[in-house]
């Protein structure tokens, strides 16, 4: 990530360790159209999270590690029961496909 020179207030790029220029690395910006960084809706997740009463304050990038988070673990949970499922030659994910998994993770 560029850092900002002493008192500029100007982003400097920084060097690589060969003393070339490190090519500045894409900051995530909320109001910039490009590609989502999360496929949940980050706002859905800070919901929820508020909905715990033993949370009081929840930073945007502690939401949005959660929601992150949350993605991996879907991810991984079909993918285990999509093999499952080949397991058993079919195609397509049964509920019993899930359960067997996450009997897995429990």
């Amino acid at each position: 990530m560029a850092a900002v020179a002493a008192g500029s207030g100007t982003p400097r790029e920084e060097e690589g360790p060969s003393g070339e220029a490190a090519a500045p690395q894409p900051h995530a910006s909320t109001s910039a159209p490009g590609p989502r960084l999360s496929r949940l809706p980050l706002a859905r997740v800070k919901a929820l999270v508020k909905a715990d009463p033993d949370v009081t304050l929840a930073g945007q990038e502690a939401i949005f590690i959660l929601a992150r988070a949350a993605e991996l673990f879907v991810e991984t949970i079909a993918k285990d029961a999509y093999c499952c499922a080949q397991q058993g030659k079919r195609k397509t994910l049964q509920r019993r496909d899930l359960g067997k998994v996450s009997l897995a993770f429990g």
